[in-house]
């Protein structure tokens, strides 16, 4: 009898112990957390628009780029055109009074060879005319009042594009060279110092110019370039501003 009871209690202590580990066991298991929100995933028709979007902005860059390749890639550009210039002729005839700046107008002609899409050199050429205020004078009792003069300019240096665009481009460019001057052409038999005028001669010429150019076509564009033109006639500085236009025809592939 005591063995039997003996076997009761320790099979009732070893159900016990086997149950208490189970549920510890079931306790220390990690359980997923119920809280935590997962990220929904794309569905098809997002990952589709986002495509579509992709690829319509892939074409338009390659379109814009193709289009200033197409304007721009071209070796040479040749450019013909008037301009307008402030010029002041001479230091005067009586000390300290110096003469009026005269409105001056011209031709204007010119060729760039470009390396490459945005640099090139340019020689330019140019014929500047006008009249000058001398004002009634002694020296000639006052029969010469408002003669004619000119100048005639060649000059070379870089030009650079610092904006492309398909329809438009904007660039810096810097000339230098020599300038000769004609100021005796309707003064003859007086000189043109006698008048207040610059002497026949040439003189450095340096220009700085921002040309903007507008694309009527691959080949053919219109352009403006308002400039800055420092000469030294009579062994002084003129700072003389004006603006230059014309057509420009492109040709040549680089």
């Amino acid at each position: 009898m005591f063995s039997l009871r003996r076997l009761v209690i320790l099979a009732v202590l070893t159900t016990s112990a086997s149950l208490g580990i189970q549920a510890q066991s079931s306790s220390s298991t990690p359980q997923p957390d119920q809280t935590t929100a997962q990220a929904p995933a794309p569905s098809p028709a997002t990952q589709s628009s986002m495509s579509v979007q992709a690829r319509i902005k892939a074409r338009r860059e390659a379109r814009r780029v193709a289009a200033i390749d197409d304007v721009y890639s071209h070796l040479y550009e040749v450019y013909v055109g008037t301009g307008y210039l402030r010029f002041l002729p001479g230091d005067g005839a009586v000390p300290g009074k110096g003469l009026q700046h005269l409105n001056e107008y011209s031709w204007n002609v010119g060729v760039t060879r470009y390396f490459n899409q945005k640099l090139g050199v340019t020689i330019d050429g140019r014929g500047t005319y006008g009249s000058a205020y001398i004002g009634p004078n002694a020296v000639s009792n006052s029969a010469i009042v408002k003669p004619a003069i000119s100048q005639y300019g060649a000059m070379i240096g870089p030009t650079y594009r610092f904006v492309l665009h398909p329809r438009y481009s904007i660039s810096g460019r810097v000339l230098a060279g020599a300038e000769y001057g004609n100021f005796s052409r309707d003064l003859r038999p007086f000189t043109p110092a006698s008048l207040g005028l610059y002497s026949d001669g040439t003189a450095v010429a340096i220009s700085a110019s921002v040309p903007i150019e507008y694309n009527v076509s691959p080949k053919v564009g219109i352009r403006v370039a308002p400039e800055y033109l420092l000469t030294n006639f009579g062994g002084s500085i003129q700072n003389n501003r004006g603006v230059t236009g014309g057509i420009v025809v492109r040709w040549g592939k680089q």
